[in-house]
């Protein structure tokens, strides 16, 4: 197949949920973004066929949220917009839609990307007051609504809590840190070894914010119009985190056995991110230089109890799709949801009995390298606003790949629910 060109794209700060972002909605956050990467792009708004845009938590206010951002960002009534659902690959499911667009014919050109803001997800009310608000509702005279509301308890006012329900798989009951344990406990993953892997994040994605490399990416975003108030970083690293530090905080899924924390866990987030794509064949005729390549990529999926190990899953049929192997790979991104999930993907990439076990394959997936592996840093660092995360390993990976004069890196992921996502992207 033709490759995917991706031409440029850019992505906001990173801001930990309840913070600077927190006034601003999703199809806010993301007009701003998209506006800025049209205006930086060769593209001009009327060249692009279609918006597509990844998002989890849609708000009840903008339906089809990819529509509403593009209309604000400046697209024309022309333009049409979808928003795509994938989970935690919602950032990466846009891209690769409109790749199957381009290869299909549909379409020559896209704007694609994702977009979440954590801090808007609502608290709802519970069944019993959405209930006695029906029937109040429903109450034809005072003395019918005197007499509904004799039924009412304090309890009625106890919220479900939309974030906590999201990240809660309803087919296996688990939260999505609860999953993160299984694997811990499956894979004998200590809590110390959690502790260091994030340790890591946290030093890694420091050096990246003090070199510069992470504003090849991000633009600076006004959070506030009035004060003019404006983030130009991420603020969710800690330049000054311990192993000291991560060893005081207690668990917070399994909190009598658990080893799964708020300091080994991703961060809850608020972000957007964007790309401009198309046809590799399309970018040689406008003469445009892209930032790099999707050249395939696959969609597995596995035990929701275990969707940690989605990258696996989905690696191997990638390598089975391209022939590839882990030695063609030169950098590798996993998103990093819990610091057990990834160590328990890199036991698996490097176990031939989980390969003859899951797969019938003697041979493992393929060991990865720790030098190569999430450079600068990932979410439990920067953070993980679901339907942006997707779009933004895809970012990263192309500007690292670049900088260090690499040619082919993976961008991989797991996706609640018992998925994984894996993408294979080049540069020149």
């Amino acid at each position: 197949m033709e490759r995917i060109a991706i031409i440029s794209g850019l992505r906001t700060p990173m801001a930990k949920a309840g913070g600077k972002f927190k006034t601003l909605q999703a199809d806010t956050l993301g007009s701003k973004l998209i506006r800025e990467v049209m205006l930086r792009s060769p593209v001009k708004f009327g060249e692009v066929d279609e918006v597509i845009i990844g998002n989890v938590a849609q708000p009840i206010h903008a339906a089809n949220i990819a529509r509403v951002i593009a209309l604000r960002a400046g697209f024309s009534e022309a333009t049409p917009a979808i928003t795509v659902h994938r989970n935690c690959a919602s950032g990466m499911e846009a891209i690769t839609t409109a790749a199957a667009r381009i290869h299909a014919g549909e379409g020559k050109v896209y704007l694609c990307g994702g977009v979440e803001s954590m801090s808007n997800i609502p608290l709802v009310y519970n069944q019993k007051m959405t209930a006695l608000f029906g029937q109040l509702s429903k109450s034809k005279t005072a003395f019918d609504q005197f007499r509904a509301l004799l039924g009412f308890r304090p309890t009625f006012l106890k919220p479900v809590v939309g974030l906590m329900s999201g990240l809660t798989d309803p087919v296996s009951g688990l939260l999505m840190g609860s999953t993160a344990e299984v694997l811990a406990r499956d894979f004998g993953i200590s809590r110390e070894e959690q502790d260091r892997f994030s340790l890591e994040s946290h030093k890694k994605a420091t050096e990246a914010k003090k070199s510069g490399r992470f504003s090849q990416e991000s633009m600076a975003v006004i959070y506030n119009d009035f004060k003019g108030s404006l983030l130009d970083f991420d603020d969710g690293i800690r330049e000054g985190q311990t192993l000291e530090k991560l060893a005081h905080l207690r668990p917070f899924f399994d909190k009598r056995n658990g080893t799964v924390t708020a300091g080994n866990s991703s961060q809850i987030t608020d972000a957007a991110a964007a790309v401009v794509v198309m046809g590799e064949g399309e970018a040689k005729k406008r003469g445009l230089t892209p930032l790099g390549y999707l050249t395939d990529y696959s969609y597995a999926g596995l035990d929701p109890k275990r969707m940690g190990l989605g990258p696996v899953f989905a690696t191997r049929e990638l390598f089975d799709q391209t022939g590839l192997s882990m030695q063609d790979i030169e950098l590798v991104e996993i998103n990093e949801a819990f610091a057990a999930q990834v160590i328990a993907c890199l036991k698996a990439f490097d176990s031939s009995t989980f390969a003859e076990t899951h797969f019938g394959d003697s041979e493992a997936v393929g060991a990865i390298d720790p030098e190569i592996l999430n450079v600068n840093g990932g979410a439990i660092a920067l953070g993980h606003p679901v339907g942006m995360t997707g779009t933004r390993l895809i970012l990263s990976l192309l500007h690292e790949l670049r900088n260090r004069h690499l040619q082919r890196g993976l961008a991989t992921l797991c996706i609640g629910g018992g998925q994984g996502a894996a993408l294979l992207l080049e540069v020149e």
